[in-house]
């Protein structure tokens, strides 16, 4: 999987001087396209105008689950029945860390570009969230926030394991969310990550969706525009913050 070809990710530049960057990364089957629109509603309120937005695109990969034909995924998915017993049976651990690297490298690129760390958010949705919170709290730098929307932690039995001591992002905020009607990714699967990253010591927000299957709302939208305001705020406001002290 190491010689997977790319495509580029899809930017959205900063509309202001880029000074943040969120990295939003797609579920199974999908493209960095299916999440333009969510992009766009984040910026419509003009609170994240010096944020980058990439949106990268998977390779497209033979998934068992969809009998061996190709789709755009982060790694191989066995089973599509929602459940922890499923999902762990077979994890795709080696397609798990070669998508981790490349992660890891586009997080590498914006800091060389002059981005810090802590001006970073990773996110993502499905398999993307998924790889989200795997990179993020895998990351040898501290980030700015982690986003894992209907998703779960990868590689759970052995995930201490992988994490680098010292861990950088061990107080990183989490923004969690998943809909309690998920059939995809089970939301016991959601709420047993949101406990066993608590349990590991994890700063974790979860958020339930009533009713909401394996997909996002305007509600969740808004929550996580909201987060991003938060934890990217403008450079500008925090020089004003200071010249009042």
């Amino acid at each position: 999987m190491a010689s997977l070809a790319r495509r580029p990710p899809l930017l959205f530049p900063a509309v202001a001087r880029h000074t943040a960057t969120v990295i939003f990364i797609h579920g199974l089957g999908d493209t960095g396209h299916g999440w333009a629109s969510a992009v766009e509603q984040w910026r419509r309120r003009q609170r994240l105008d010096e944020v980058k937005f990439i949106l990268p695109h998977a390779p497209s990969i033979p998934v068992t689950a969809n009998w061996g034909m190709k789709m755009p995924g982060w790694y191989d998915i066995f089973a599509i029945d929602g459940t922890a017993e499923a999902l762990r049976r077979n994890e795709d651990e080696a397609g798990i860390l070669t998508s981790q690297a490349y992660f890891h490298d586009l997080i590498q690129k914006e800091i060389d570009s002059g981005i810090p760390a802590d001006r970073i958010v990773i996110g993502g949705f499905s398999q993307g969230g998924a790889m989200s919170l795997f990179s993020g709290l895998t990351a040898k730098s501290k980030l700015a926030g982690i986003v894992a929307l209907s998703s779960y932690l990868l590689l759970s039995l052995k995930f201490a394991e992988l994490v680098p001591k010292p861990e950088f992002n061990k107080e990183t905020p989490i923004f969690m969310a998943h809909g309690d009607a998920d059939q995809v990714v089970n939301y016991k699967l959601g709420t047993m990550s949101r406990d066993l990253l608590k349990e590991m010591g994890y700063n974790v927000n979860f958020n339930t969706y009533p009713g909401m299957g394996h997909s996002a709302c305007l509600e969740e939208l808004d929550a996580i525009e909201n987060f991003l305001t938060e934890r990217l705020p403008k450079v500008g406001d925090k020089a004003e913050e200071k010249s009042e002290l």
